[in-house]
């Protein structure tokens, strides 16, 4: 997270030794900060109290933002006839099957979202050292693998955010932008944290949830008192 540049004395006043502050005041820091010329992403950065090496202790899922996520989301879809039709229909910006394969593994990968049909899968599954390490893989887990292909791109479309723990433990997703009112951002830190919390894995053992920290894509971190990003 980068460094305090030239901001007002007012804005560095109030950034100043704030730790774990209440969601309202961390979403008005982080506004207050942000001062890139364009329209800063609002980051969150979750540390969570697991070990992902195990398979009993990942943490993965999807969430709809009740306000979107203010990026526009490109999605690929692998499927064939009424599916394909489904698809283009509801706003999917690349349709294809084998022809579509072929452009990504020639290097062609113009998307921020990949979606199959289940028929599509043997064509698909030989992309996974492609698509994989680009958290681009289809997976009926997260709903990305359906016959409801229309859903599936409406939902990505309209604001869905998917998030997968890392290696170190932690899960970081966009939810929002700085020009967001902060009750809309608010709302959205929310929902997002209710779904990590309710996808705790099995294998969990003490603290879950660790630390929450919100940003702006050039501005310093804030540290969320968990209680209030959780509304508890």
């Amino acid at each position: 997270m980068a460094k305090l540049g030239k901001r007002t004395r007012a804005a560095r006043v109030a950034f100043e030794g704030k730790m774990n502050v209440a969601l309202t005041e961390a979403v008005a820091l982080v506004k207050a900060n942000a001062t890139a010329k364009f329209d800063e992403t609002v980051e969150i950065a979750l540390n969570l109290g697991v070990d992902p090496r195990h398979a009993d202790q990942m943490v993965r899922g999807t969430v709809n933002l009740p306000n979107g996520t203010g990026k526009t989301v490109r999605v690929a879809v692998f499927a064939r006839g009424d599916k394909a039709d489904q698809a283009k229909a509801a706003g999917a910006d690349i349709v294809g099957a084998e022809d579509l394969m072929q452009e990504i593994l020639g290097g062609k990968i113009d998307f921020d979202r990949c979606i199959a049909t289940p028929d599509m899968m043997p064509i698909v599954g030989r992309l996974g050292k492609v698509l994989g390490p680009r958290n681009l893989m289809p997976n009926p887990k997260i709903g990305t693998v359906t016959p409801d292909v229309a859903e599936a791109v409406a939902a990505a479309k309209g604001g869905q955010v998917q998030f997968k723990v890392e290696k170190a433990g932690v899960i970081h997703a966009g939810v929002g932008k700085v020009s967001f009112d902060a009750a809309k951002l608010e709302e959205n830190i929310r929902a997002l944290v209710d779904a990590v919390a309710k996808a705790k894995p099995a294998g969990a053992k003490g603290t879950y949830m660790k630390k929450v920290s919100i940003s702006s894509t050039m501005g310093p971190g804030v540290s969320v008192d968990i209680a209030s990003a959780t509304g508890n």
